[in-house]
């Protein structure tokens, strides 16, 4: 019969047990389980927790996660679905999930769907076939059949950066409306009247929230939100951007700012301006919304509405943690405040802009 072990410099030795511990440690097994487990290590006293882990260290002890799994039923690990792994935005709010969930032994399985509808549904089955003990969701469509799922089969489950229609799951987002807010109110403050939008998809929350948020902002701001100058894009893309921005100028070339639906849309329009020969900000302004890193190296620099990624992540993993670690824990919905970043694709209509083209 094999035996479990570990061969090291041409001796076979073999593999260190929780009880091993305890014995060098001088203390009972559960009590050294106790010390090993973060979730449960401030329970034990700092002397004797010191102790354990040193006796751990000097014997090279490595936990058992399948012995752990089939004590608990768990096994630690979260799985994490985004919708774009090339978009910037998403690898400060991972950073924030993964550094949450390591203070509690956690460890986050990352998946990146490329927007696609069917990858995500092979994803997810993938995720519960690895047995995770929770998801966090950062693809949720506002009406979301595998939301559905996770609530009627009891799979603990935070959605992030999105959310969905129904009020029963817990989520992290940004407040979009109040943020697409900042980037009208800031157009309207330099001057601009005739203020063009090109949104997300709005069967999604971020593309609807954000969408709202304009129509509201011109609304109070006392200017109309004219239909003829509010694109909708298929994505948050940049080539979206592009398209959306050049059919946009098709129907109209009166406007002199664009409030784009994210950054990567924005960049579409530089790209589009740069095709036809327009100048930003001196024929148009233009705003984004997320900051994703290096915007400011952009020429111009980019306006942007700026989002607490890292936080978005660690609060996301707390949540579910919260969850996991208390049963039936409460839905939570956490709304963090964005904040304006002017900068240089923003300023006073010109006059000939002023005047309409």
């Amino acid at each position: 019969m094999p035996i479990a072990g570990r061969y090291i410099c041409g001796m076979f030795r073999p593999r260190v047990t929780l009880r091993d511990v305890a014995r060098r440690a001088r203390v009972h097994t559960s009590t050294a389980s106790r010390v090993l487990n973060p979730a449960t290590r401030e329970l034990i006293t700092e002397p004797i927790a010191r102790r354990v882990t040193t006796a751990a260290e000097q014997l090279g002890y490595q936990p058992n996660p399948n012995a752990y799994s089939l004590k608990t039923n768990r096994t630690r690990t979260v799985g994490v679905i985004i919708p774009d792994i090339a978009n910037p935005v998403f690898p400060p709010i991972l950073r924030g999930i993964e550094d949450a969930f390591a203070e509690s032994g956690y460890t986050a399985v990352l998946a990146n769907t490329d927007n696609d509808g069917d990858r995500e549904g092979t994803i997810f089955q993938e995720m519960l076939a690895r047995r995770v003990d929770g998801l966090i969701l950062a693809t949720a469509r506002r009406r979301d059949p595998l939301v559905d799922r996770c609530l009627l089969e009891k799979i603990p489950v935070v959605l992030i950066n999105r959310t969905v229609d129904r009020g029963d799951v817990s989520f992290v987002v940004n407040d979009d409306t109040f943020g697409i807010g900042l980037a009208v109110a800031h157009l309207a403050a330099m001057g601009h009247v005739r203020i063009a939008h090109l949104s997300g998809p709005l069967t999604l929350s971020t593309g609807f929230s954000r969408h709202r948020g304009f129509v509201r902002a011109m609304k109070k701001g006392g200017l109309r939100a004219e239909p003829k100058r509010i694109g909708v894009c298929g994505g948050f893309t940049e080539s979206e951007g592009r398209r959306a921005f050049l059919e946009l100028r098709e129907r109209d070339r009166t406007f002199t700012a664009v409030v784009a639906a994210n950054d990567m849309i924005a960049l579409g329009c530089y790209d589009a301006a740069r095709e036809i020969g327009l100048r930003i900000p001196g024929d148009f302004s233009v705003t984004g919304f997320n900051d994703m890193p290096f915007l400011d190296k952009l020429q111009p620099s980019l306006t942007t509405v700026r989002i607490p990624h890292y936080q978005m992540g660690a609060q996301a993993a707390r949540t579910l943690l919260a969850r996991l670690n208390g049963g039936l824990a409460a839905v939570e919905h956490v709304t963090l405040l964005p904040e304006l970043v002017a900068r240089d694709s923003t300023a006073a209509p010109s006059r000939r802009t002023r005047r309409g083209r």
